[in-house]
This record gives structure tokens, C-alpha cells and sequence, in this order.
């Protein structure tokens, strides 16, 4: 009995040598690059944890020396910022910022070409959108109608697309285009919640291009648009 299984433990060793000898390389080849690639994702997690709390430094730097009203020290922090860790949402807070700090001190030059980079390079949509909208602001300020136009042309997230279409309704009334202004109007009018403030600014946009509102509700209502 003894040899009976000394003999199927033999077989099986050899059977197991020989499965070594035809794949092992394949398996220990397979390991390793199982487990570089563990590897490489771990360590590429922690260089992202390392990135986001040296961004979250800096990013309070900039609050500071924005409350504190110094352009120039704002403006080299965020350049760092742009540098070093541009594709964190701590960098695209920090354009924001900085933007809105250079154009109420009266250089909206410098702030467009901050909302221009974050337009550009934000790699979370919902920052690049609000770029758009204030850069859209500002080309308006500036009677660049078509530029502002272009940047609300795309790139927008969903949820501003009411914000998007009072703004064209602006930029067409600028423009003397009142029947396209109408119907982007109507758009945001209809997209905003019943309730909310912005709705109400829109149909006071619609009234003074002649709208009837009532029949506006009445068809939202039909059609169950409204929120």
C-alpha cells in the first residue's frame, strides 16, 4: 500500500516537474508583470496624494495673499501652482480666484488670460464651465460678442446649460439679434426651476422683448418642462 502511493506521489511530482518545465516561465512571467503593475498603481496613488496635499498648501497661500489684496504674490503662486500641479482641483480653485482678484483690481486682461488657461487645461468640466461663463462675461465687457459666442459653444457641462442660454439671450440682445434672443431665453426660462430667482430675471428678459409669459407657463405646464 505504502508503495502503491509512493508511486502516485512520484507520478505526481513528475507530472508537476513537467508542467513547471513546459509553463513556469510563462507563470513567473505573468507574476511579475501582475505584480509591477500592483506596483506602479500603488506608487502612482501615493504620488497623487503627495501631489493633491502639496497642492492643498499652496492653495492656501493663494487664499491668503488674495484676501490679503496682492496681485502680484497671488499671480506667482499660481504660476507655481500651473507648474507643478496643474491637474489638481486645487490649481483649477486657485485660477478662479486669482481671475476674479485681477479683474476687480482692474485688470481684466490678465484675468481672461487666467480663465483662457483654465478653459483649456482644468480636467475637472464643472471648473472649466464656470471658466467659460465668467470669460464669456468678461469678452462681453470687452464687445467680443462672437468670441463669447465661441466659448459658450462648448465644452459646457449639462447642468449650466440654463446659465449658457441666458447668457447667449444677452449676447444676442447686444448683438440686435432680438429673435435669437428670444429663443435662448425661452430656453433658460423653461430649463430654470419654477422658483428660482434666475427664472424670474429671465422672464423679465422675455417681457421686455415682448414674450407673453402666461402662454409661456401654460405650455411649459402642458408639456411638464418646468421642475
Amino acid at each position: 500500500m505504502a508503495n502503491h502511493l509512493d508511486l502516485e506521489e512520484q507520478e505526481q511530482l513528475d507530472q508537476l516537474k513537467h508542467f513547471w518545465k513546459q509553463y513556469g516561465n510563462w507563470i513567473t512571467w505573468g507574476l511579475i508583470v501582475v505584480l509591477g503593475a500592483v506596483a506602479a498603481w500603488n506608487g502612482f496613488q501615493l504620488w497623487q496624494r503627495n501631489q493633491s496635499t502639496q497642492a492643498a498648501a499652496m492653495f492656501d497661500e493663494v487664499e491668503k495673499v488674495t484676501k490679503a489684496g496682492d496681485p502680484q504674490k497671488a499671480e506667482r503662486a499660481f504660476s507655481d501652482m500651473k507648474e507643478r500641479f496643474a491637474s489638481t482641483v486645487y490649481t483649477q480653485q486657485a485660477g478662479l480666484l486669482v481671475a476674479k482678484m485681477n479683474y476687480e483690481a482692474g485688470k481684466p486682461e490678465v484675468s481672461k488670460g487666467i480663465l483662457r488657461w483654465l478653459v483649456d487645461h482644468a480636467v475637472d468640466k464643472g471648473y472649466a464651465s464656470i471658466a467659460r461663463l465668467r470669460l464669456s462675461a468678461l469678452l462681453i465687457d470687452s464687445k467680443s460678442y462672437d468670441e463669447a459666442l465661441g466659448v459658450l459653444g462648448s465644452g459646457m457641462s449639462d447642468e449650466f446649460s440654463a446659465l449658457v442660454d441666458d447668457r447667449r439671450g444677452d449676447i444676442f440682445v447686444l448683438q440686435g439679434k432680438n429673435t435669437d434672443a428670444k429663443t435662448a431665453y425661452l430656453k433658460a426660462y423653461t430649463a430654470f426651476e419654477s422658483q428660482s430667482e434666475y427664472r424670474r430675471l429671465v422672464g423679465i428678459k422675455l417681457s421686455a422683448l415682448g414674450v407673453k409669459l402666461e402662454s409661456t407657463d401654460k405650455s411649459v405646464a402642458a408639456t411638464g418642462v418646468s421642475k
